[in-house]
């Protein structure tokens, strides 16, 4: 198979014109959007982070009660 250089070329020009056309369509948060939501994401992974810790101590603590060492 052999590839036609003006295909590639006009195929190519056709798919950066339409990343351009969908790169305008994005809209950016605001700062004070982008800050909000980096909050909210760093209070959720710490109380999982809590969470999944007792849930690990309370484990651990069956563990060695079942299978004493």
């Amino acid at each position: 198979m052999q590839l036609n250089p003006m295909v590639l070329y006009s195929e190519s020009k056709q798919f950066l014109t339409e990343v351009r056309a969908e790169y305008r369509k994005v809209t950016w948060p605001s700062q004070k959007e982008a800050v909000a939501g980096t909050i909210g994401v760093l209070v959720v992974v710490v109380v999982l982070t809590m969470v999944l810790g007792v849930v690990d101590l309370g484990l651990g603590f069956i563990v060695s009660k079942i299978i004493p060492s």
